[in-house]
Formats: structure tokens, sequence, C-alpha cells
């Protein structure tokens, strides 16, 4: 399989990602790993869930009081890598970090199920618990105190927007002569760079 040389790498990734999307055998396409690092340069990595994508960039939910949360507060730059395994491709992100908008969180949060809506109430997400009844009491305590009604957003809880400076397309190749294209950021525009496997 051969890795077209488009000039913009979010066609690239659009035409990936459809054909992704449209790929039984991945039961999760929006699966990306998250790569952060704190002020003490330590780095970090967990898999979350694409929620949004255009040319702004890459768009992912989270507590902000959490372990990527306060990294991200802190060192506003990440990297991403999607790998779609049946399809032999992987997609690797860098760039800065931006909070996207209120409006924008609240719209996304309106949308989720009413439990997760509570689960993000009721998880202290990365701090300790004695045990998983911790949990299941704040969820419970949560449920109760949002019985009726609208679950509104904690103010804790947003979204992240990556947005690219560089984006690597990689197609597995036999022997392991893979196809590596990567693109970078220049001004308005992207140049286009072929690497070595």
């Amino acid at each position: 399989m051969s890795l077209p040389e488009l000039e913009d790498p979010f066609e690239q990734f659009g035409k990936w990602y459809a054909e992704v999307r449209g790929e039984p055998a991945i039961t999760e396409p929006t699966a990306m790993c998250v790569a952060t690092a704190g002020t003490d340069g330590l780095p970090a990595a967990r898999m979350v869930l694409l929620k949004a994508w255009d040319r702004d960039g890459f768009v992912f939910y989270t507590n902000y009081e959490s372990d990527k949360g306060r990294d991200l507060l802190a060192n506003p730059q990440a990297a991403l890598l999607f790998y779609w395994m049946p399809l032999g491709r992987q997609v690797r992100v860098q760039g800065r970090v931006e909070q996207v908008t209120a409006e924008e969180a609240d719209a996304y949060f309106g949308s989720r199920a009413r439990d997760s809506q509570i689960g993000a109430w009721a998880s202290r997400q990365s701090r300790p618990m004695t045990g998983r009844y911790d949990l299941e009491k704040r969820v419970a305590e949560f449920a109760i105190r949002f019985n009726v009604g609208r679950v509104p957003r904690p103010d804790y809880w947003s979204g992240f927007r990556v947005v690219p400076q560089r984006m690597e397309f990689w197609q597995e190749g036999r022997f392991r002569l893979h196809q590596r294209l990567v693109y970078l950021k220049d001004g308005d525009g992207w140049t286009r760079q072929w690497l070595f496997p």
C-alpha cells in the first residue's frame, strides 16, 4: 500500500481517518496516545479518545486537575499518536496546546451519557483513593445531587486542542522498509519531507 503525497496534512489525515472508520477490524478508531511533560520534564503517556478535529487541531476532554491536565496547563505542548494496526498505519502529531472554549466544552459535555456526566463530578482523577468504594460512594452522592434535571459541566472539566506544528504519516512496508512523510508548519502553509524508515 502506497502513501499518497498530498499537499496538506489535514487532507491526508481526513483520507486515512475515513478509511479507518470504515475498517471493521478497528474497534476504536478515535483512540490516540497523548504524551505530555510536566515542569520537571518527565514525560507521561496515556490513551484518550479524539472527540473533534479540524484545521485548528485535535481535541480531547479531561479533568484539568488530572495528571495530564496539570501537565498541559503548566507546559502547553503535547504529542499525539494514532496507531491503526490492521492497516499498518500511524500518525504522529506534535504541537502547542490550547484550551477549548467554554461553549465547546459545554456542548460536548451535554452530549455525553448522563452516567458519564456524573462520573466527571465523582472522579477525583489521578488522586489516590483507598479502594473502589470511594469512587462508588462519590458516584452515588452525585447521582442524588443531580437526581433530576440537567447535569452541569464541572468548572475543572474541559478540553484541550493540540495545534499541530509537525505531522508525520507512517505506512508499514515489507521488511521494515516503511514509508514516512512528515509535514512541518511553515508560516501559513506546510513543507513536506520524506524520511528514511
